[in-house]
């Protein structure tokens, strides 16, 4: 007997050192449910976790905490380096930042990956062979989050793409590809008209691709490619986009499928890792035991392929195929016909418990056993390029919408050497020989360059900015003109 209490207190003590820590948050609205069910499945299969609890969300918010998330939670994350989150509900009213934009960006989560797969015809979907994961960078792009009101009239919001933001995002699509089989990958951007920050992205994934010449490599500008998403989503693969495309191009393809509340979410970083479903807390039906646990199960399938426990991670989601397959469903994807049995969140959650061990014979059966969890995904470094000044854009708030006139003051500025070449009103050249037609905000665009394209020097930007003080006339920004190795590094006006 002592024995065999000593081999049970040696399994028990070696299970809990071989137990993987991650931080486990509950969310809000259906949050709490959805993860009690979901640690249920993963408990029962086998999963070696070691689970610190934190809170976030509404109730961190309410404290007067405006990000969400308090230092502990943080303590937390910093430990264990996964998090497996629950939706969360972020108060209405101003002030109130995102949560998963903020969690993002401090743990430097770059790649957010999510897996679109129809499970016809056991889920109602117009799109039965739909197969697609959508890898969207997750750091930059608008998301940056820079705002200004600059005039009256007028607010900006800055656009910034890296070239190291955008490689890595890039590789990581290309390594995944090719770790799990994929034959294809597609980039999707605006660059025909956004030709320097998504013309970058554009390049980059052009460049790193014949890294990869066992690939198919294609692009498509978003908005034919967006309707070809929606349309035929069996022409694409592994898609790789930027920030804001992806985010809204990832939430179409998900409900493609058959539901939203299907759908996992990774968000990988170099070290970190997040683990989430893509739907929010849905507080109209919390606490009713109808929420779908599905989208965070998934979630945490990826999670246990990231923390190398694959072989639970297949266990899982062979078995909730199986469910679904047998026609037992939750309420938001029932369907009289298909459907046999309409449950709950946790009497679905035991259906898929009993079935654990079992794989779908309709459905493909998932396969992990050459599964990857994390990719060495490296920058190339760059070489510094050869930057001259050789002028400025300097925005002023105008209030009468004429542009003649403000050329007419501009030009009795006492220049240095530079001299107002353009005039744009939200991009458009309306000055010299614009078009009277064209209408015009109190947001002026106004570029001073040599005669000649050669240097100019800081002082003299200032000194010209001191003249245009001197009018009176109100300076909102500037930006600096450069040639970089040669060639012009900003855009000319539309209709220059």
């Amino acid at each position: 007997m002592q024995q065999t209490l000593d081999t049970v207190a040696t399994q028990a003590s070696t299970s809990k050192t071989t137990a993987t820590p991650i931080t486990v948050a509950y969310g809000d609205g259906i949050g709490p449910k959805i993860m009690q069910a979901t640690l249920r499945i993963l408990d029962a299969a086998g999963a070696a976790l070691d689970i610190e609890e934190i809170e976030i969300g509404e109730q961190v918010y309410l404290k007067g905490n405006t990000a969400g998330i308090a230092q502990e939670a943080w303590e937390s994350l910093r430990k264990t380096k996964v998090f497996l989150k629950a939706p969360i509900t972020t108060p209405q009213g101003g002030g109130f930042k995102s949560l998963n934009v903020t969690t993002r960006k401090v743990l430097g989560l770059f790649a957010n990956v999510r897996p679109c797969i129809s499970y016809h015809p056991f889920v109602q979907t117009k799109h039965p062979v739909m197969d697609v994961v959508i890898i969207r960078e997750n750091e930059e792009d608008l998301y940056a989050g820079i705002e200004h009101q600059q005039t009256d009239e007028v607010v900006q919001c800055l656009k910034l793409i890296s070239r190291p933001g955008t490689e890595k995002i890039i590789r990581y699509a290309f390594e995944y590809a090719r770790a799990y089989g994929r034959k294809k990958v597609t980039c999707f951007t605006k660059d025909n008209i956004m030709k320097m920050t998504d013309g970058l992205f554009h390049k980059i994934f052009d460049e790193v691709g014949q890294e990869y010449p066992e690939l198919e490599k294609e692009h498509w500008i978003i908005d034919i490619g967006a309707a070809k998403l929606a349309d035929t989503p069996e022409l694409f693969d592994v898609i790789v986009m930027p920030n804001l495309y992806g985010d809204i191009l990832s939430d179409v393809a998900a409900q493609i499928t058959g539901s939203v509340g299907l759908a996992g979410s990774a968000n990988i970083g170099d070290g970190f890792a997040m683990f989430e479903a893509i739907h929010g807390s849905a507080p109209r039906i919390a606490g009713q035991n109808k929420a779908n646990p599905s989208g965070l199960l998934l979630g945490a399938v990826q999670m246990l392929v990231h923390i190398g426990q694959a072989d639970v991670a297949e266990k899982i989601q062979n078995a909730w195929l199986k469910t679904l397959e047998d026609g037992v469903h939750t309420y938001d994807i029932y369907k009289e016909g298909t459907s046999k049995e309409r449950l709950g969140t946790q009497e679905f959650a035991d259906a898929v418990i009993a079935r654990l061990g079992q794989r779908p014979s309709a459905l493909n059966p998932v396969d992990y056993s050459k599964a990857i969890g994390e990719f060495n995904v490296k920058v190339t470094p760059q070489t510094p390029a050869v930057k001259e000044l050789i002028g400025v854009d300097v925005f002023l708030h105008y209030k009468e919408r004429n542009a003649e006139k403000l050329a007419e003051e501009l030009n009795r500025v006492n220049y240095t050497n530079m001299k107002l070449r353009m005039i744009t009103n939200r991009g458009v050249k309306v000055w010299p020989n614009g078009f009277p037609e064209t209408f015009c905000t109190d947001h002026w665009r106004c570029r001073f360059m040599l005669e000649q394209r050669q240097g100019v020097s800081y002082q003299e930007v200032i000194d010209l900015l001191q003249r245009i003080l001197n009018r009176r006339l109100d300076i909102i920004k500037t930006e600096n003109l450069y040639m970089l190795d040669g060639k012009d590094a900003f855009s000319a006006g539309q209709g220059q």
